[in-house]
């Protein structure tokens, strides 16, 4: 009597049934299978368990099928059929190459760069160069394969994917921060004249005209690490001032706007498959961690 709980259907099961039905019997089956009566028996009863039909008649001149096992066997050769035909098709080719990546300073040192293992261990054979500035390297060029960049780009040449959104605010040393509580006036870090142009630096010249600028850098990681020793409030990316030791948001308005994220490419080829993963990569690893981007910092 067939077992009335049924199981998943197992491909082993259907394979050896197919070759049982083929040969006959249990002895040439474990032959041509290079298995032992055992596992054929085995497998055969399984499969009849889970389809709660007996698929064979065991006669003294070996194995005959059932009306169940005919209709059965249908099917379980095109299994097989679909099985040999994925056997046969071809692979993906192996992904490998240099593929250069421009990021920003503070996005190449205070995210992206500490996060690559995954994207290492993914794809062993692909190389990555990190090319950390402001100016926007050239993709017509080949300066760069992908540039990640603060706002969408004019250029109708490039290929814009949107990564995040890059949300800032205020923060300060937990000592600096409670001076304001109580009623002092922000000193603020910045960037240096060389870089006053820059949407932050910008925002803060127009919003605290009057503030004292304590300390200048053209890095905003190096902002972050001086408004951690105290010398100020610095305005920065919340991936960068939430996750820093020794910083503390400070209430101060008006808040920065904040600023899309995209991956910009030059239209990809077929050939293009390094810079592809790399791209996507880079878009599943920042959606992985939207919370540290968001505008309110959440």
């Amino acid at each position: 009597m067939i077992d009335r709980f049924r199981t998943a259907l197992d491909w082993e099961d259907a394979r050896v049934f197919v070759a049982l039905a083929r040969h006959g019997s249990l002895s040439a089956t474990a032959r041509a299978l290079g298995v032992n009566h055992a596992t054929v028996a085995r497998r055969i009863t399984a499969l009849e368990t889970t389809l709660g039909a007996r698929l064979f008649d065991r006669r003294s001149d070996g194995y005959g099928l059932t009306a169940a096992g005919m209709d059965a066997l249908e099917s379980a050769e095109a299994m097989e059929k679909a099985a040999a035909r994925l056997a046969r098709a071809p692979r993906e080719p192996s992904l490998s190459g240099l593929v250069r990546i421009s990021a920003t300073p503070s996005l190449a040192d205070g995210f992206l760069v500490p996060r690559l293992g995954t994207l290492a261990a993914r794809y062993s054979a692909i190389d990555v160069e990190i090319i950390s500035e402001r100016r926007l390297a050239s993709l017509s060029r080949r300066e760069a394969d992908i540039a990640l960049r603060l706002g969408m780009p004019g250029d109708g040449a490039v290929v814009a994917r949107r990564l995040a959104t890059i949300g800032f605010g205020y923060y300060a040393a937990p000592a600096h921060a409670a001076t304001l509580a109580e009623g002092a006036a922000p000193v603020f870090v910045g960037f240096d004249a060389a870089n006053a142009h820059l949407p932050e630096a910008a925002f803060l010249a127009r919003h605290f005209p009057r503030a004292r600028l304590a300390f200048r850098a053209n890095s905003q990681f190096t902002q972050a690490q001086a408004a951690a020793a105290g010398l100020g409030v610095a305005l920065l990316p919340h991936f960068i001032g939430a996750t820093l030791p020794g910083l503390v948001p400070v209430a101060l308005a008006p808040a920065c706007p904040a600023r899309p994220l995209v991956a910009l490419t030059r239209p990809l080829q077929p050939e293009d498959g390094a810079v592809r993963a790399v791209r996507d990569a880079l878009a599943a690893l920042f959606a992985a961690e939207a919370g540290l981007f968001a505008p309110d910092g959440a």
